[in-house]
């Protein structure tokens, strides 16, 4: 379930949608390259431009970074989830303008991997979509790519604002894994974290529907026959035991930050689910420990499947929730 879920991201096309968004009002879409000291490699970003970006030359804007899913790269949010036409859309209707700035994160799951995997390696292996020369990396530090060299070049190169009340982070999927994760490891970097269908309790095994009673990966056996097909994409990134998988997991981290640091120090959080998603109840989970712990968590389960067509109709909220955020 879990394969075939994580794999359809990269199969799913769709037509697009006429725009109602008139010329004067519509934000620009680029494609930037950045080297990342972490990952020891030149890599692409989307980035897009507000509309009032090109006209007002001192104005700073807040900024919102997107990650991708598993098999997919750094133009599958303008491309398949059209997330540029909904931002023209939202500031059309008064909404805030942002930045939003989109990585590729390979299949990397935006953290440093638990074990080394060598060019050559990744080479015999690199999937036929993207070029190996492009995906394949010297150094699987994806979590310090992402909160450092993705960061610091955004602020450098475009017109942020540069400091955590007006950064965010989003994504779907791996990328709603590495939102969570990230966002709270580095939690003086972003005032919001928001996933779409993230894998956000990977060592979740049961019951489904959850019950409040959630049952645990006791050992890599488990995990290895629970993730099944998808087992070789990301063992190399966490690990083959439990007590790796726990050191990523988001929940723990959650608790972890709390103990530290106190809910004060938590970004504010934002998930959502399709209810006929294999995903939903690591979600639904997910939202328990939270609960747990005592931290509010904007949650919504919403008909729809780990696809596009769920993503596309509802990254508006995502975005729309970030504005109120970050916006001010």
């Amino acid at each position: 379930m879990i394969a075939a879920l994580l794999l359809a991201l990269s199969v799913a096309a769709h037509s697009r949608p006429e725009s109602a968004v008139t010329d004067s009002i519509r934000g620009s879409v680029v494609t930037d390259t950045l080297w990342s000291q972490a990952l020891g490699a030149k890599k692409a970003v989307v980035v897009y431009l507000p509309p009032s970006y090109g006209q007002e030359r001192s104005r700073r804007y807040p900024v919102a970074y997107y990650l991708h899913g598993l098999a997919g790269t750094e133009v599958d949010w303008t491309k398949s989830g059209h997330l540029n036409e909904v931002m023209d859309s939202l500031v059309t209707a008064g909404g805030p303008e942002m930045i939003v700035v989109m990585p590729d994160g390979d299949d990397g799951w935006y953290t440093t991997w638990n074990s080394l995997v060598t060019i050559e390696t990744c080479r015999r292996t690199a999937p036929a979509r993207e070029s190996a020369d492009t995906y394949c990396v010297p150094w699987q530090h994806y979590d310090d790519y992402i909160t450092r060299d993705v960061v610091q070049f955004a602020d450098r190169k475009y017109r942020t604002r540069a400091d955590r009340r007006h950064r965010a982070i989003a994504g779907l999927s791996m990328g709603g894994y590495g939102t969570m994760a990230l966002a709270f490891e580095y939690p003086e970097l972003f005032a919001a974290a928001a996933s779409h269908s993230g894998v956000l309790a990977p060592l979740y095994m049961g019951p489904a529907p959850f019950d409040g009673h959630p049952q645990w990966a006791q050992d890599g056996t488990a995990l290895e026959k629970g993730w099944g097909r998808v087992w070789p994409l990301i063992a190399p990134a966490f690990g083959r035991d439990t007590a790796a998988w726990w050191s990523r997991d988001p929940g723990r981290r959650l608790e972890r930050l709390i103990a530290k640091k106190g809910r004060a120090s938590v970004p504010a959080l934002f998930a959502d689910c399709g209810t006929e998603d294999g995903l939903v109840n690591e979600n639904r989970a997910f939202k328990w420990k939270a609960d747990q712990q005592g931290m509010p968590i904007v949650y919504h389960e919403w008909p729809g499947k780990h696809d596009w067509p769920y993503w596309r109709s509802h990254v508006g909220e995502s975005l729309r929730w970030i504005g109120t955020q970050i916006g001010k």
